[in-house]
């Protein structure tokens, strides 16, 4: 089933600004898509209209092609797993997970069997007499998944499902999640302002600003081919940078040069494609100092600070930065690499 969106707008009583205004899209069947942006930008809003939690100001919601923009939200078929799980507290992992089947009357056998498969598939099949209180964060998360596919939706909802665990327990659940969904393909849609896991899970991406879609495409479209300096920066971090480009090399600057073989360009550079150098002697090419270095793991986070008092976002691998013999304070040459000019590249 695909989920579709047709110039969507939601504004709340009382609000200055619609929430969600004119948003198109479409989430293919049996796909991942991520819907991405910073808080505020409009996604729970987004998907609690496709869950039929919303009724929107104007535009049309289809599922499968059928428009439900009219329906409610049980004639929907659809999923939803919420960020705070929602489980009932005095109910058992297994009456949890049968819930939704207690509540459309399904046979005693036919839920049992549903919920021991659930239970298994979700690789929590010895916990169905605990209560969720006795589970991990990560392991009612995945209950919560469990129930909400009890009944067989055509879809999957998932409201940041990752934001209220830790950080090694979500690095676990986004990969537990990538292969669950390669053995149960259903078209979900995840709603999420943490940019990794969208890159990681996602075959499609839907990023927000505003209210409104800044661009939507497979992960390595917007990573690779940003429409605008808001996505650029959003996704991956960038740099945007604008300056004089002749003779294979970049010279920082506001305005265009002189130089009649030169061109003009404004962009970005990603931080891991900038390299420094230590200066000797008198450099060739751009310069700037070494005001901040971060060490985190296996890379190293280096804050420059250009002449005209821009600063760059630098990122290189540990053993590579040792080797450069760069520490605070020092000037360095900056080799940028290949700068993104919207649309185009430039090798540097």
């Amino acid at each position: 089933m695909t989920i579709e969106l047709r110039n969507v707008s939601k504004q709340f009583d009382g609000a200055d600004l619609a929430a969600v205004n004119q948003v198109s899209f479409q989430a293919p069947e049996g796909a991942v898509t991520s819907l991405l942006g910073p808080s505020g930008s409009g996604k729970s809003t987004i998907l609690r209209i496709i869950a039929g939690l919303e009724e929107p100001n104007g535009g049309q919601v289809l599922i499968g092609g059928n428009d439900v923009t009219k329906a409610g939200a049980r004639e929907r078929n659809v999923g939803v797993v919420f960020q705070s799980y929602a489980l009932f507290k005095h109910m058992t992992v297994h009456d949890n997970v049968a819930f939704g089947l207690d509540v459309r009357k399904a046979p005693r056998g036919e839920r049992r069997d549903r919920v021991e498969e659930l239970l298994k598939l979700v690789q929590l099949e010895e916990y169905g007499e605990r209560f969720p209180a006795q589970l991990s964060g990560g392991q009612r998360q995945r209950i919560a998944l469990a129930r909400a596919l009890a009944t067989r939706p055509s879809v999957l909802l998932l409201d940041e499902p990752f934001g209220a665990l830790d950080t090694q327990v979500r690095v676990e659940l986004r990969s537990w999640l990538r292969e669950f969904h390669e053995n149960v393909p259903v078209t979900t849609l995840l709603v999420t302002h943490d940019q990794e896991a969208a890159l990681e899970l996602s075959e499609h991406v839907v990023l927000l600003d505003g209210g409104r879609v800044a661009q939507a495409g497979t992960p390595h479209d917007l990573y690779d081919r940003p429409a605008s300096p808001f996505v650029a920066s959003f996704l991956g971090g960038a740099n945007l940078v604008s300056g004089n480009v002749a003779g294979g090399r970049f010279v920082p600057s506001e305005r265009p040069s002189e130089d009649k073989n030169s061109d003009f360009i404004r962009g970005f550079v990603r931080p891991h494609d900038i390299r420094v150098i230590k200066v000797i002697g008198e450099p060739e090419g751009p310069t700037g100092e070494v005001e901040r270095v971060v060490r985190i793991g296996g890379y190293v986070k280096i804050r420059l600070v250009m002449p005209n008092g821009d600063a760059l976002a630098v990122q290189m691998a540990k053993d590579e930065f040792d080797a450069s013999d760069v520490a605070e304070g020092n000037r360095v040459r900056i080799d940028f690499g290949r700068i993104r000019v919207f649309g185009h590249n430039y090798s540097i």
